[in-house]
């Protein structure tokens, strides 16, 4: 029995070795597969198109396009560190633009809750029109007011990896503070790995029809297969969600489940531009420590506050 038992995980582990060699194969065939044939998932006229679109979006054949691409980086990194390096600085760019960018949302909920707190207690007004050119929109003093919920959401969303560069992230360091530089960035490695990146791609392939299943009827699921969802492309229509929590209330709730997606894509990038900062600081020793890092700072004489907001 044992012997059977033996030889029954040993066929499982060489058949998922087999099944993992084939999908990494198969996804630089999907890449150029995708390339060469954009009219087969961009063209939305077409619902087979667009339906195509949707199931890629959160596939395991897009998971394997993705370690394709990153294994390609990784192997001409690690080869060619200055190109590596050059990674880093531009997905950490990636972060901290968008997040200084995002910020502004939080100074434009201070100003609209003002702004609606003193028309609606005050003046009593029911509306607020918005036209600085002529042209604008109106909606109600409720919508604006609701409209903050999805504000925060911009700032927490989009400013996570940017928090994830300056520091500004809760941590535990009950052993990593006080441990050697090249044991954390070996913690830092095998946290952004093992734990950072899995979640995210996790997240993003159920979020991505999370999303769909409010923008599209009828309803799809990530445990469609393919063949299953193109026989809906005959009956499929556009049904963006639309619906508030209040009457005349914010009505883009969908818009929230778009930003999910952005969360995700941040966060994936982040967790590539650590690891290999951890990678090449591991390698390049304790002076390598925070090389090309653009951190904000409160000025001279601030830097015991700095990370801490």
């Amino acid at each position: 029995m044992e012997e059977q038992a033996g030889t029954s995980f040993l066929g499982l582990v060489v058949d998922a070795v087999v099944s993992l060699v084939v999908n990494l194969g198969l996804g630089f065939w999907h890449i150029i597969y995708a390339l060469t044939h954009p009219g087969l998932w961009l063209d939305w006229s077409d619902k087979e198109s667009l339906l195509r679109f949707v199931y890629y979006g959160g596939s395991k054949e897009l998971l394997f396009v993705f370690l394709d691409v990153v294994i390609v980086l990784s192997v001409i990194g690690f080869v060619h560190r200055p190109f590596l390096w050059a990674l880093v600085r531009g997905l950490e760019k990636i972060a901290n633009t968008t997040g200084r960018v995002a910020a502004w949302f939080g100074l434009l909920m201070v100003l609209q809750q003002i702004i609606v707190v003193f028309l609606q207690s005050i003046f009593r007004q029911g509306e607020i029109s918005i036209s600085p050119f002529g042209g604008g929109f109106t909606e109600s003093v409720g919508w604006f007011s609701e409209s903050l919920k999805f504000e925060n959401a911009l700032v927490v969303a989009l400013c996570v990896s940017y928090a994830f560069v300056q520091g500004s992230h809760v941590r535990v360091d009950l052993i990593y503070a006080g441990v050697k530089h090249r044991t954390k960035r070996a913690i830092d490695m095998f946290g952004s790995l093992f734990f950072m990146m899995p979640v995210a791609l996790l997240t993003w392939m159920y979020a991505w029809f999370f999303l769909w299943r409010h923008l599209i009827t009828p309803k799809v699921s990530a445990s469609d297969a393919l063949d299953r969802m193109l026989m809906k492309a005959r009956i499929v229509k556009w049904n963006v969600e639309t619906v508030s929590f209040s009457a005349n209330g914010f009505n883009g709730y969908f818009l929230f489940k778009i930003l999910m997606l952005c969360f995700l894509s941040l966060v994936i990038l982040q967790a590539l531009a650590f690891f290999y900062r951890s990678f090449l600081e591991f390698v390049e020793g304790e002076e390598s420590a925070g090389k090309y890092l653009d951190k904000d700072t409160l000025g001279e004489g601030e830097e015991t506050f700095e990370g801490t907001y």
